[in-house]
């Protein structure tokens, strides 16, 4: 058999029969190779215009944050978590992406979202804007400022949307329809800087000149003047006696801000407001008296999808980078769940055949993982040993050289440090129960000391289906996501 089967790769005229030879045929995983095999020979190009274009963006979600939430997923769906697959990961189509921004190793998300939303990559804590522009100088505006895919789209005739678990002020869904020379300009601008609104009215500007039909998220404080209470009791940020609200519901655009008005929401192609916190929205994890990510994408693919000539909309998980920051890992894997579902339903409510959907992150985080843990460790517990004589782990935690525990994942930065500043940043790590690690609360622990864990600087993947997905292959830079997807909208 094996002369047969040398003979027959040298010849390059190995079959699946010629598999089914080999001793491990009967095997399960080489089963499933063979199938993952027929599938990918079964693929097939799509190059139909993309009548719509939706992407979506987990904040902060890189491979390894991606890895994490995939294991979760499949914890709590009873097995082992490993082998889950996530919606996304279902998709066709697989690049990985360079995320730096052109001055910064590590980028930030106005940088990165600037890079997806307008093809061009551009400096740290710019939205909208080239590199030649210094961050916070508004002297430096004129000429520099870039067009936007949403602003691109609704000039083709589409209906384009934006929606974020963060304030929809913040930086990545500022990206889809501002300019600013600084991200931070959300609710107001230095004093003398008229080269530029800030972002919140460009926002409420280009719902009025149809350039976004909806919007929803969090952020109402940078929509009121600081003289001004919000549904919820909590005051505004902007100038006093400024209601840029008000003002929207002036010129018909509709204004939700908690679960029942959102669920009377028109679809009638009435643009939507909808602002559900003061700052951002609550974690998924105390999600309460507001939509979920999946149920505002729904609404907003139902609101856009009766445009004529199609849709643009940019969806953010947004809060999945901010539990990364916090360095709570119990929080990052229900909001990339919640994120998972979003994708779910904007697969589900649209057609491959019409409709490109860009799944991806803007960057990653300083996430790590300890080793080594035995198949189905608690990916928010303790690593257990691996099981010499069975497939899962042996239910005893691991220990490092102090004779501690520690947990499968950690940061190696983040207020979860074990170095002390009272201990002239020597550190001794505490022990660690299961029940400790795992709790919705629990700070993974860090190596460097810092207020807020960081971002990091690999790559990111890129998951896409529908027409001219096939393009996203090999290692891409950022920018390139955004000429892709204006060759599906515009080609033949």
């Amino acid at each position: 058999m094996f002369q047969k089967i040398t003979a027959a790769l040298v010849g390059l005229t190995y079959t699946t029969a010629l598999a089914h030879e080999l001793s491990q045929a009967s095997n399960e995983w080489f089963a499933s190779g063979q199938a993952a095999l027929q599938a990918a020979l079964a693929k097939q190009v799509n190059t139909n215009t993309a009548r719509n274009m939706i992407i979506l963006i987990s904040d902060g979600n890189g491979v390894g944050t991606n890895y994490a939430s995939r294991l979760w997923a499949g914890q709590q769906a009873g097995g082992y978590g490993e082998d889950h697959v996530q919606a996304h990961e279902a998709f066709p189509n697989l690049a990985l992406v360079k995320t730096y921004n052109t001055n910064a190793q590590t980028p930030d998300s106005a940088g990165t979202g600037t890079a997806m939303m307008s093809g061009i990559k551009t400096k740290a804590g710019i939205v909208g804007m080239n590199a030649n522009v210094n961050r916070g100088d508004c002297a430096t505006i004129a000429g520099n400022t870039v067009a936007t895919m949403n602003e691109i789209m609704a000039a083709a005739g589409k209906a384009t949307g934006v929606v974020s678990t963060a304030r929809i002020t913040h930086a990545t869904p500022a990206s889809a329809y501002s300019h600013s020379v600084d991200r931070n300009f959300e609710a107001r601008v230095p004093k003398g800087c008229t080269q530029q609104a800030d972002i919140a009215t460009q926002l409420i500007e280009a719902m009025k000149a149809g350039t976004i039909a909806v919007a929803m998220g969090g952020g109402r404080r940078n929509f009121l003047g600081k003289d001004l209470t919000d549904e919820e009791g909590k005051s505004g940020r902007r100038a006093e006696g400024e209601n840029l609200i008000a003002a929207a519901q002036a010129n018909g655009i509709a204004y939700v801000w908690d679960q029942a008005t959102f669920e009377a929401l028109p679809l009638d192609g009435t643009p939507v407001l909808g602002l559900f916190e003061a700052s951002h929205m609550k974690y998924e994890a105390d999600r309460s008296d507001e939509p979920s990510l999946a149920e505002m994408t729904a609404a907003a693919i139902k609101m856009l999808q009766g445009n004529y000539a199609g849709f643009f909309l940019q969806v953010e998980a947004g809060r999945v980078d901010h539990a990364n920051h916090g360095g709570n890992l119990a929080r990052v894997v229900r909001d990339q769940k919640a994120f998972a579902d979003a994708v779910a339903m904007a697969d589900a409510l649209t057609d491959d055949a019409d409709t490109l959907i860009v799944v991806t992150a803007d960057h990653e985080h300083a996430i790590a993982f300890n080793g080594y843990c035995g198949r189905g460790s608690d990916i928010l517990g303790l690593c257990m040993g691996i099981n010499s004589a069975g497939v899962e782990h042996t239910g005893k935690p691991v220990t490092a050289s102090d004779d501690k525990p520690y947990t499968v994942a950690g940061y190696l930065n983040g207020a979860g440090s074990v170095l002390r500043e009272d201990m002239n940043w020597a550190g001794v790590r505490p022990p660690l129960t299961q029940e400790e690690a795992t709790d919705l609360d629990y700070v993974q622990q860090a190596l460097i000391p810092r207020s807020s864990e960081t971002h990091s600087g690999e790559d990111v993947a890129i998951y896409a289906k529908g027409p001219w997905a096939h393009l996203f292959d090999g290692t891409i830079e950022q920018n390139v996501i955004f000429h892709v997807m204006l060759h599906a909208a515009t080609a033949n």
